[in-house]
Order: C-alpha cells, then structure tokens, then sequence
C-alpha cells in the first residue's frame, strides 16, 4: 500500500483521484467515489470495517455442491479443531455425511464445536429439529454443540437479529464462506428446482484468523468457552491473492456490511455485477447504482426468477426493476432454481463472495460475513460463472417483467421496514 495512504493521513485532493465533494461527505451519503486500485480501495476499506486487503491468500472459487466434497476433505485430515457455524443445518443424507466425519474427528482427539442457528435450522418439511436428529448424535460422540440467541419468549427483535453467517474453519488455517447450508437444496449443480445455485470460497491466509474470531464472538455469546490458543494461529500467508474477511452485527447506524457493500460499489469503474439471492437494497444502494449506470458502467444484476424461497421479497426484488432499468442496468432472473449466491464482481480485479444478502435485514439486523478478493485470476473464474449462469436466464425488460405494481411496491415497502432501527 502506498506509503501517504499507510500513513493515516487523507491523501490531499487529486493526489489520488480524491475530490473537495468526496471528502465533504460522512457515513457514505449519496454516490461517492474511490481512487482507482486495490491500494486506495484497501485503504477505504480499512478505515471504514477495520480490515484491509492482506497479501498472502490462496483462494478457490466452489460452485454449487462441489463444495461439500472439498470441505469434508479438510475435516477429514483436521488436527487441531473444526469450528462450524450455519444458519442452516437440517436432517439429510449430507448431513449424515457431516455427522459421520466429525465423530471421526472427535475420536481422534480432534476439538469440534458446531454452531447453529435455531431459526434457519427449524422444523422444515415434516423433519424433526435439529436438537432431535442431529444434536443428539454429535453430542454423544463428543462434538460441543450450541444455539445462537435461543428463542425463548420470541421477542421481535430476537426474531430479527439473527446469526446468518456461513462458516468452517479447519486448524484455524482453512476456512469456507459463501451461501451454503447444511442441507440437500445445497447438492446437486444448481440446474434442478430442488437444487439451489450457490457460490462460495476456500481460503488459507491471515482473512482465516478474522473468520476464527468472529467464530469465536458468536461461540462466546452462545454459552461455549474460550478457545484454545492453538487454536488461533498466527497469520499464514500462502499465496498471492489480497483478500479481507468482512463480518458484521446488526447494529443502530451503519453496519459494516452495508459499509463494505457500499465501498464496493463505488470502486467500480467499467463493470459491477451483482448477483444476489435477496435483491431488494435499500435506497441509498440504489441510488448508487442508478449513479454508476449513469456514468457509464456495465452494472448487471442476477436475481432468483420463478423459483424462490420467499414469495414477497422476490416482489420487493422486482420493484426495483423499473427504476434500474430505465438507468440503464441489465437484469436476469435465474430459472432452473433458487439462484442463492451472494457475489459481486468489480471491473477485472475486485471479487466479493459470502452470505451477505442486499435487503435491508441482511445489511442492518443479521449477522454476516463476506470474503473481498482482489485477484485478476479470480474475477475471471467468476466471470465464466457469471457467462454459464446467463444461458440458464431469462432477461428482464421493461415490457417484459419490468415494470412494478401496487403489489410488488408494497412488498418493497414491508421488506425496507425490516430493517429499520426498532
């Protein structure tokens, strides 16, 4: 990073692209703009969330289930501990599979603590809870397993704040994110209705000890104990790729997730692609997007089309369609499935990939976490996806889905209310 940005100090106006407008603003209101490259977005970055994009990364990109086979792989040859923590895990063969191997964990003497969200792993389907088929079996074999905030008494605002993260780490060195779950919509290639379309990441490098500490935060809150010391190595850097963990708790005021969905944003000069299973942001994020067409910028979106999981914030998804449209913003709906991942590519360098959703509850009441990658390779991995993706959507224009409704506004409306300070 350059050496007047590490310093601490602003660079002065045009020293780095910086302008008098830019530097008059606070807590991001309206479109702002970045000075180009991963140094000046690092520094952003930093100054805004706390974290900065470290060199020493090895990134892999995991589509669909395929992830599964890799992640089982890393829990297999596990050491020292195994730290899983779901919003949703429920019974099925895969689940089995997760079970089977962390029994085996355990009887090597490796640590294995598991935890769940009792809202995304409720009673599903006729299946019984997790606590009756799951819990059960890992904790007789030795596995410390907790609920995140229990929902005793319902109050609203327990209902809301919900631990939405997706998260393994293996020995403190490996870790995963992205959009999965513990469950069968997350096998299969994403091509069939039953099975949902997901991205997510494999990484080793210092963001892996930011995901065993926010591990650790929601661990502690939930009842478990401290961890161990070898538990939290040090920094490993292993590879070229710059990367930064992102995670975030629903707060009053600004998160950092919506902080870093904004920086992100912003950093965008000739493409932003979004692809995003809740599409429905709040209006300061439209307004940027809207800003950004306007300038000229490739903005894309991909949303879930006829198959989804909530009917009334695929709604509030398609009232911002009009809008977007008429800036110029190219829209697909996925067809095959529930398209659940949650990326953003950014011109051919900048990568961001994780469970944060772009609603209002993701981005003020959950807790989330996101992986931002700066890697030319990897933008261009997640490209290809984004090309293969495009032969399973449907285009929406203006005469052909586009426009909004009484309906779909009033679900944008009860969707934005979600989010609101209570």
């Amino acid at each position: 990073m350059d050496m007047d940005v590490m310093d601490g100090v602003l660079p002065q106006p045009g020293a780095h692209g910086w302008d008098e407008e830019d530097r008059q603003r606070h807590e991001m209101k309206g479109p702002f703009h970045l000075p180009p490259g991963p140094d000046a977005f690092s520094f952003v970055l930093y100054q805004s969330t706390g974290v900065c994009l470290d060199e020493g990364h090895k990134v892999e990109l995991l589509e669909n289930g395929t992830v599964f086979e890799r992640m089982l792989e890393d829990i297999r040859q596990a050491q020292e501990s195994i730290h899983i923590l779901v919003y949703i895990w429920r019974p099925c063969e895969l689940s089995d599979r997760f079970v089977e191997a962390l029994q085996e964990r355990v009887s090597a003497g490796v640590h294995c603590r598991v935890l769940v969200d009792p809202v995304g792993s409720e009673e599903v389907s006729g299946d019984h809870d997790f606590d009756q088929k799951i819990e059960r079996k890992l904790v007789e074999c030795g596995v410390e397993v907790h609920y995140y905030r229990p929902l005793a008494g319902k109050v609203l605002g327990r209902l809301l704040g919900r631990n939405h993260q997706k998260l393994i780490i293996v020995d403190g060195r490996i870790g995963y994110t992205g959009g999965f779950g513990i469950w069968k919509v997350w096998e299969g290639d994403g091509r069939a209705e039953e099975n949902w379309r997901d991205t997510h990441v494999r990484v080793e490098g210092p963001a892996v000890c930011r995901m065993q500490l926010t591990f650790s935060r929601s661990w502690q809150e939930s009842g478990g104990s401290l961890l161990h010391p070898r538990d939290l190595p040090g920094p490993c850097h292993v590879g070229p790729v710059r990367g930064a963990f992102v995670d975030s708790m629903g707060k009053l005021g600004m998160t950092d997730a919506e902080r870093m969905v904004r920086i992100v944003i912003a950093a965008a000069r000739k493409r932003l692609w979004i692809a995003n299973a809740y599409f429905t942001p709040p209006n300061a994020i439209m307004e940027q997007l809207v800003h950004k067409a306007h300038e000229g910028v490739d903005v894309r979106v991909l949303g879930p089309g006829p198959v989804h999981d909530v009917p009334l914030v695929r709604a509030s998804q398609r009232s911002t369609y009009e809008q977007l449209l008429r800036a110029g913003v190219r829209i697909w709906e996925y067809q095959p499935s529930m398209m659940h991942a949650k990326t953003v590519l950014v011109d051919d360098w900048l990568t961001v990939v994780g469970s944060t959703n772009l609603d209002a509850l993701s981005l003020n009441k959950l807790s989330e976490g996101s992986m931002v990658l700066a890697d030319p390779e990897l933008a261009s991995k997640l490209e290809r996806c984004w090309h293969r993706d495009f032969e399973y959507s449907k285009e929406i224009t203006l005469d052909a889905g586009g426009r909004t409704n009484p309906w779909r506004r009033l679900a944008r409306r009860a969707t934005q209310l979600m989010g609101q300070d209570r």
